[in-house]
């Protein structure tokens, strides 16, 4: 199937989300009947993606910049500091972008800083990394939207979708998991010294498949997000069966910590052994460390890191590389063996040392608690 074929068939598809929506009045926007036209042929125009961009938030664009201070009472400078931190390009003075949205939430985030949970100096670093979090949120949901939109269409089946609907069930559900898991870290963050809020002990893990992008390069776009999804679903799970948690993911790789070291060691194990199970994916290579990292907007920083990362880089496939302390936190536990490897060389770590690290031939029969 050509391009402009699949191109036609996403027009048709959005069509009939946005389309018969009914249009906020905030100017001359064309009517349903031109935006049905210019979706079913040709590419959309500057209007058709305002009024996609109105189904998703439910409102008009109405206000310029040099409305926000006017409207809101926050300096012109502030505002634009706030957007740009959302992650959102500049706009000129008498552009209307804003819409009462954008209003209600910059005011929200000046209450909160009012609050004094979020100071003035990391009020931007906060919403620097929400903003980062939700937009790789919203770029999958767009594309999972499509991909299910066009295969409905090539099947020449009908879907008609309520976007309302749609997005309030998905807000509802973000709104869950965010919650489930501040329960969590609160959690955590209760049993941790008071000291160690944000400089803390863990297990620093990075894995990542060998010849990923070779066989990328052989692979269509939907095999290779089959392939992808299949390993970071494999990954979520080992993880949080061993009271992990993911840090990133990015491509082939991802890097996780847990809290103790046997979780660590059982967990890079057992997601070699899980991906080797899998049909089609390559082989796995794992790197682990232990030590004081920086945990920050939820993201970790520090030598351990760095370390876990060249482990990783360094291990064969199947293998699992651990550093020397590490090892020495595992050494005596009868679930686990240990062989010393030859001194890695490697930039910046003149001699770093390494343990290969395997399963007890006798570990099924070792109980713990």
């Amino acid at each position: 199937m050509s391009s402009s074929e699949e191109g036609g068939s996403w027009r048709a598809a959005l069509r009939r989300i946005v389309a018969e929506r009914p249009t906020p009045k905030a100017g001359n926007e064309s009517d349903g009947t031109e935006l049905a036209v210019e979706l079913a042929s040709g590419e959309p125009s500057a209007a058709v993606e305002r009024r996609v961009e109105e189904a998703v938030l439910n409102a008009p664009r109405r206000y310029a910049r040099r409305d926000v201070q006017a409207l809101t009472g926050i300096e012109d400078a502030r505002a634009r500091q706030l957007w740009r931190s959302m992650g959102f390009a500049d706009v000129g003075d008498d552009d209307v972008v804003f819409t009462e949205t954008d209003l209600a939430a910059i005011g929200q985030l000046e209450q909160l800083r009012g609050t004094g949970l979020v100071s003035t100096d990391l009020q931007d670093a906060v919403i620097r990394s929400m903003a980062q979090a939700m937009a790789g949120l919203a770029t999958w949901q767009v594309e999972m939207l499509y991909t299910n939109l066009r295969a409905r269409e090539l099947r020449g089946e009908d879907w008609p979708v309520d976007l309302g609907k749609v997005l309030t069930a998905l807000g509802s559900l973000q709104s869950y998991v965010w919650r489930r898991h501040l329960a969590v870290a609160a959690g955590r963050l209760l049993a941790t010294a008071p000291d160690e809020a944000e400089i803390r002990t863990l297990v620093v893990g990075s894995s990542d498949l060998v010849g990923f992008t070779r066989m990328s390069r052989r692979l269509s776009p939907s095999q290779l997000i089959e392939l992808v999804e299949l390993f970071h679903g494999i990954a979520a799970n080992v993880v949080a069966d061993h009271r992990g948690r993911i840090v990133k993911t990015v491509g082939d790789a991802v890097l996780f910590v847990t809290d103790r070291p046997e979780d660590a060691a059982e967990l890079g194990l057992d997601l070699i052994e899980r991906t080797v199970a899998a049909s089609g994916l390559p082989e796995l290579r794992t790197g682990l460390a232990i030590g004081r990292i920086l945990t920050r907007f939820g993201d970790i920083y520090g030598e351990v890191v760095d370390t876990a990362t060249r482990l990783c880089t360094h291990a064969r496939p199947g293998r699992v590389l651990v550093d020397h302390e590490l090892a020495t936190a595992l050494d005596g536990d009868p679930r686990f063996q240990l062989r010393l490897r030859r001194p890695l060389v490697d930039q910046g770590y003149p001699r770093l040392h390494a343990w290969g690290l395997r399963r007890s031939v006798n570990a099924d029969a070792v109980t713990t608690d």
